[in-house]
């Protein structure tokens, strides 16, 4: 069979596995988005963006949250990238190049939240220990801390795109499976397509955040309506595989 549709009957995970991995791809998932939830609200609490004294004043006296939340957010990206490769064993008799690609696109998302994590806790060295720092004025430090944190920033607008765009592929498959409700699929294409129009509104209307109001519900119900699914749901059970499809 090809990569675009078709249920592949050779190397097909059997009905027990599949429902396994199913239930696997679905606790992944909602514990990425419990985590991520979590890490990212605690992580930006000492922020005050504009002001850059205080966000360093708030770092420094809650250092110890700042990097709870920061480890968080890596745990989070673990459990993402292995949410998609469950999703990625689940879906690959139904489109193994579709599979592929939404596996590599989640993982260059991974990889780019990963490096915007690094140049935030950057600001830790900046910010919670200036005494070893001499060469830089409190001002100065502060104002490199709070740089920091946009370049940070900026690079998540990069991983919006990919995150966005592994959700095409994903909602497609899903639609196409047979063995998960169409309905599913058709939030996830909206999902992605909703994540488009929050990469194109940061990138070049960035001071318009709340023209990406509406699509916050949508996002939400696409992704924690697919992890509840897998985990209480899983899969559709059928004695008989549909046959390739080619073409």
């Amino acid at each position: 069979m090809d990569g675009t549709g078709g249920i592949e009957v050779s190397g097909a995970p059997r009905v027990g596995s599949r429902q396994g991995m199913a239930r696997l791809a679905g606790i992944l998932y909602l514990a990425f988005i419990v985590v991520f939830a979590v890490s990212t609200s605690v992580e930006g609490k000492p922020i005050v963006w504009g002001d850059a004294a205080a966000t360093a004043k708030n770092i420094a006296s809650s250092e110890w949250m700042f990097r709870i939340g920061n480890t968080g957010e890596v745990v989070s990206t673990l459990l993402f990238l292995l949410s998609a490769w469950a999703l990625y064993v689940l879906l690959r008799p139904v489109g193994r190049n579709l599979a592929l690609l939404f596996l590599l696109l989640n993982l260059a998302g991974v990889a780019a939240e990963c490096a915007c994590i690094v140049i935030r806790a950057g600001t830790l060295e900046l910010l919670g220990r200036p005494s070893s720092l001499h060469a830089f004025s409190p001002d100065q430090l502060h104002d490199l801390g709070m740089l920091l944190l946009k370049v940070s920033g900026s690079g998540g607008v990069v991983q919006t795109l990919f995150y966005g765009a592994w959700l095409f592929p994903l909602g497609y498959l899903v639609f196409k499976s047979g063995f998960l409700p169409r309905f599913l699929g058709v939030l996830l294409l909206l999902d992605g397509l909703c994540m488009t129009v929050c990469f194109l509104q940061l990138s070049l209307f960035p001071g318009y955040e709340k023209l990406t109001y509406p699509t916050f519900p949508i996002m939400f119900i696409a992704e924690f309506g697919l992890a509840v699914w897998l985990i209480f749901k899983g899969v559709r059970e059928a004695e008989k595989e549909l046959p390739a499809q080619q073409g």
